[in-house]
């Protein structure tokens, strides 16, 4: 699996540009705030609808335009496919696969994969719950329809218990139709949670050893899900928080409220563990994820690597490009400096300046 060439046009600060990828390695390289990170964005936002910052999509059109335009050229298991997304600001996104467009924009998921490793990612660990449960929820709806329509299915009965509970504050006398929302609730939370445990468990299994390479044998992590409630508990969890979530106007008890553990011969890493570690326990996440997409898919998935290089020390550095020679990796840095000394082929080189593009290698 790998990226053939990408479009955009007035996404960002771009007006208009194309890049036709290596199915290797690519640097994108410049100063800051020129533009980089923005073509990363374009294709995760291609991939998976939404941006990674969390942006609206009125956010990520050229200042002074209506419209923009990302076209993404694949290869997958040897066929050729095309990805057309338009984002508009007036109304909701177009989107197209193989100039077929399509009516939800979970067709497009787990087309085309892709790992996405930033700074931000280093700070996964320390971070609060959220970002821990989208680290999950990315990974498993791209590899799994199922799992994208129940968390989908879940998120509009939480949204409309919520709303529901609110309203009866001042309607009590809505009080009995929270059931038919506790029903939704514990139908896709069940799901849910019974595929993040094995989520977890498949992950867990290849962290350790990816871990125990990363640190010379000297560390040995090991990943724990921590549930809200497990699924024979939901039920009746959720009905003893009823009178609570009334007060609250909040729904207490789901999987919206999971976590996920990573312990270090009996240390909690994410309260205990030095920057280091949790850095390194990141990192060992992300080469994780990449490993398990290729169990899943059979395929390997695309890499996209946003100045991360500049947070690692050269032991971790070193660690990562000797792991990421055989997949599409798309890197961006202030400057080619780091890799001169590395054993990584850089196979195409671009340097971005201004919102253009212009290709060096």
């Amino acid at each position: 699996m790998y990226i053939n060439s990408l479009e955009v046009g007035n996404f960002r600060n771009y007006e208009f540009a194309k890049i036709d990828f290596s199915g290797k390695t690519n640097i994108l390289y410049g100063d800051n705030a020129q533009g980089k990170t923005n073509i990363l964005e374009s294709i995760f936002v291609c991939t998976t609808t939404k941006s990674h910052k969390g942006s609206k999509d009125r956010e990520l059109i050229r200042l002074g335009e209506e419209e923009a335009h990302i076209r993404i050229h694949l290869t997958k298991r040897d066929m050729a496919h095309r990805i057309d997304m338009h984002l508009k600001k007036s109304r909701g996104k177009g989107i197209a696969i193989d100039g077929i467009p399509i009516k939800r924009s979970a067709e497009l998921m787990g087309l085309l994969n892709i790992v996405f490793f930033s700074p931000e990612d280093l700070r996964i660990i320390k971070n609060g719950p959220s970002e821990r449960r989208k680290f999950i929820n990315m990974e498993l709806c791209q590899l799994d329809a199922l799992y994208l329509h129940d968390l989908g299915e879940y998120n509009k009965a939480l949204m409309q218990r919520n709303k529901l509970l609110k309203q009866i504050y001042f309607q009590p006398s809505l009080k009995d139709t929270l059931d038919i929302w506790d029903m939704n609730l514990i139908e896709y939370g069940s799901r849910i949670i019974k595929r993040r445990v094995d989520f977890v468990k498949e992950i867990s299994a290849i962290v350790v050893g990816v871990n125990e390479r990363l640190t010379g044998n000297r560390e040995h992590l090991k990943i724990f899900y921590e549930p809200d409630t497990t699924v024979d508990d939901f039920e009746k969890k959720l009905g003893e928080s009823r009178e609570k979530d009334l007060k609250i106007c909040s729904t207490s008890v789901g999987p919206h409220r999971d976590d996920l553990c990573f312990m270090n011969e009996g240390i909690d890493i994410r309260k205990y563990g030095s920057q280091g570690q949790q850095r390194t326990c990141a990192l060992s996440l992300k080469l994780a994820e990449i490993e398990l997409v290729k169990r899943t898919i059979g395929d390997s998935p695309i890499l996209l690597l946003d100045d991360v290089l500049s947070e690692l020390d050269r032991n971790r550095q070193n660690y990562l490009l000797d792991s990421i020679h055989d997949i599409q990796t798309i890197i961006t840095c202030t400057g080619i400096e780091e890799f001169i000394n590395s054993r990584l082929t850089l196979d195409r080189i671009f340097r971005i300046a201004k919102g253009t593009v212009c290709l060096e290698k």
